[in-house]
């Protein structure tokens, strides 16, 4: 493989998936604005986009299994042209109802593109880690830019050309990629589709004693993920009383750090090992949130939420870990329903957390995410110590 290409390669995946997340986190600023559009409640529009995250998890597995069937290079295409098409019709949604029809559909366009970029990477790179930490920057970029793009334009022009931030992205992101990336063979080709959804198949992935360990790692990393993303700004304002601009500000430090510190654990993990790296990232996990907990001065805050960040970057090793597991056969389908089951279930990290909050504080619920990063450590720890082999 060329190298050259190689890196064109992922720089137009990298972009492919930050096409994907500017165009969901494009809507959450903007939400005021569209309750007032449809007349609903913010509870309305939290189930909208509770539906869209849901059914991007629900189709990292479909995903794997359509790369195997017709090739990553035309999933990926798909899930940029569907992201774009989504965007636009979001913008021009009459009603509550289409609103939700078409956020949902943002979530299927988008779930399509992980897995299936994932498993291209892994057939250019023998050393996935560095790629995967790569790719996976595309997320907090987005977190950075389509935020701050969208309520701009959408405070001079309205909230519909607000979300069509996902469409300006998606158009040259889909030229490019269609361009430059060349066409991949199936691996599956001739296999019915039905035969990689049955029940057997699924168990046999889920079973092998290193993946399950590996899957519940990534589910306890994923609730941690998904309470920090979600909260880390109230738990600043209304949990320590920092103002609004405040905690924005160490809200977007936070993903600056998890999107630069994303390669370099992805390098680490390729050079030190997956299990070291991931380490690594819980003890920052563990200090980080300590931190937080204890601090009381916005300069010891902003050095926990850069251990934080870092805690974060858990998705390139561990993911790593997932791609050297199975075979260059199984990896589309394995990786893809292993995200599924792991994102699903860390989902539930935000109504925990939430709750939490609401019963007993800020302090006890950020307290629990240090104790999962603990957790984790410990199952390392004892994987290592007495040679488990997991």
């Amino acid at each position: 493989m060329n190298w050259r290409y190689a890196h064109l390669s992922l720089l137009l995946c990298t972009l492919a998936f930050m096409t994907t997340m500017v165009a969901r986190l494009a809507i959450s600023p903007l939400v005021p604005a569209i309750t007032d559009e449809f007349a609903v409640s913010n509870a309305a529009v939290g189930l909208a986009l509770s539906l869209m995250w849901a059914m991007y998890a629900l189709l990292q597995f479909p995903s794997g299994i359509l790369g195997d069937r017709f090739g990553e290079r035309t999933v990926i295409l798909a899930a940029i042209g569907l992201t774009g098409l989504s965007s636009l019709c979001i913008a021009l949604a009459p009603t509550y109802g289409f609103f939700v029809l078409f956020v949902s559909l943002l979530g299927v366009g988008a779930g399509l593109h992980y897995t299936a970029a994932t498993t291209y990477l892994a057939k250019q790179y023998d050393d996935i880690g560095r790629a995967i930490g790569i790719h996976i920057a595309g997320s907090p970029a987005a977190g950075l830019v389509a935020p701050v793009a969208a309520t701009a334009i959408a405070v001079r022009y309205g909230w519909r050309l607000g979300v069509l931030v996902g469409l300006a992205l998606a158009v040259p992101a889909f030229a490019l990629f269609a361009r430059f990336v060349r066409p991949t063979e199936p691996d599956r080709p001739d296999e019915p589709m039905r035969d990689r959804f049955a029940l057997s198949t699924v168990v046999a992935l889920l079973s092998r004693p290193p993946v399950a360990f590996t899957t519940v790692l990534a589910f306890l990393c994923a609730f941690t993920w998904q309470a920090t993303a979600s909260f880390m700004p109230s738990f600043f304002a209304q949990g320590q009383g920092l103002s609004p601009a405040v905690a924005s500000g160490l809200f977007s430090l936070y993903f600056l750090v998890h999107g630069i510190t994303q390669p370099l654990t992805g390098t680490l993990s390729d050079r030190a090992g997956r299990g070291p790296t991931t380490a690594l990232s819980m003890a920052s996990g563990i200090v980080g949130y300590a931190v937080l907990v204890v601090g009381d001065e916005i300069a010891v805050y902003a050095v926990g939420v850069c251990f934080v960040g870092l805690a974060m970057s858990w998705g390139a090793p561990l993911q790593s870990r997932f791609m050297d597991l199975f075979t260059a056969a199984d990896r589309g389908a394995g990786f893809g329903l292993v995200r599924t089951v792991y994102m699903t279930t860390g989902a539930s990290g935000s109504v925990v957390v939430g709750a939490l909050a609401d019963l007993y504080g800020w302090d006890v619920s950020f307290g629990l995410l240090a104790a999962i990063m603990a957790v984790v450590l410990s199952a390392l720890a004892t994987n290592r110590l007495l040679g488990l082999g997991l």
